[in-house]
């Protein structure tokens, strides 16, 4: 009996399911659930190489190199284009009298390496009208390797000097570039703040009489609001603001009938509306006051003081 007792407590004992050392987990998070089971199986990759292309674009703009980074990149692409038959192999160019045709292309970006496919016509031709003798310009693009630019330049009209630099300008007063070539020397020469803007219509006036225009040797414009002639011989006409047109014709009359730049004078003032008031040179003054002195009666014994 104590035998059959102690087999059954024995058996029990082994039925009895082993205790296990199991560590009780926490419940996975639901956030994290419905991401693993929505998000595609390679985002994680593309996470990834995001980072890492943010890292290195930061890296270039951080260190300056975008530009450097941006031709590289332009460069590749038109080396490819170029690979496949779109190199430029002719480029017409018309209208240019001032500029070279290898001035025009690297005003416009234009090198060896660009493409035909890949050439941006609109910022060649913004590009070309930035540069200040170019008016206008046209860009064609024809393929396979053919690129047509058609500029209107802007013509040199005179030289004008403020603040002693001297410049060239076009007729509407924009400056062309500064004053190096001898080949501009032959241009009328206008000086003083606002005569870039104004020359246009004074010369214009000007070439009316040429019988003053001929021997002036420059225009300037004094204070914005009127003009003084200098000519060849040195001497200055002083213009008046109104009425200038009457002014050159009274001048031109004046040296056509009484060759008034012939005399010994170094001024000729006509601001004055009623008057025309000349100055004379320092000889001829002296000249004058000698004459004048010779011309006084002398005086007679006995006479009063």
């Amino acid at each position: 009996m104590l035998l059959r007792e102690y087999i059954g407590v024995h058996l029990a004992r082994r039925r009895r399911p082993a205790r296990q050392n199991v560590i009780d987990r926490e419940p996975p998070n639901r956030f994290i659930q419905l991401v693993e089971r929505y998000l595609p199986r390679r985002v994680g990759l593309a996470a990834t190489l995001a980072i890492l292309f943010g890292s290195a674009g930061f890296g270039i703009v951080k260190g300056g190199h975008v530009d450097e980074f941006v031709a590289t990149l332009s460069d590749t692409r038109n080396a490819l284009a170029n690979t496949a038959g779109f190199r430029i192999t002719t480029v017409g160019i018309n209208g240019r009298k001032q500029l070279s045709q290898d001035e025009v292309l690297a005003i416009g970006g234009v090198n060896g390496r660009s493409s035909l496919l890949f050439l941006d016509a609109e910022t060649v031709r913004d590009r070309l009208k930035a540069n200040p003798w170019i008016a206008d310009a046209t860009i064609l693009k024809l393929y396979p390797g053919r690129l047509q630019i058609d500029i209107v330049e802007r013509t040199a009209f005179a030289l004008w000097q403020q603040d002693g630099r001297l410049s060239v300008i076009a007729a509407d007063g924009a400056v062309l570039e500064p004053y190096v070539s001898r080949r501009f020397l032959n241009l009328p020469l206008v000086v003083g703040k606002g005569a870039d803007s104004r020359a246009k219509d004074f010369l214009a006036l000007l070439d009316r009489y040429p019988q003053v225009r001929s021997v002036t040797k420059v225009a300037i414009f004094v204070g914005e609001r009127r003009w003084n002639l200098r000519l060849k011989d040195g001497l200055d006409i002083r213009l008046p603001e109104n009425d200038v047109g009457n002014a050159l014709a009274a001048l031109s009359k004046l040296d056509k009938d009484d060759r008034l730049f012939s005399r010994d004078i170094v001024a000729v003032d006509m601001r004055l509306p009623d008057r025309l008031v000349v100055q004379l040179s320092e000889d001829a003054g002296k000249a004058r006051d000698d004459l004048f002195k010779d011309k006084k009666p002398k005086k007679k014994p006995g006479d009063s003081a």
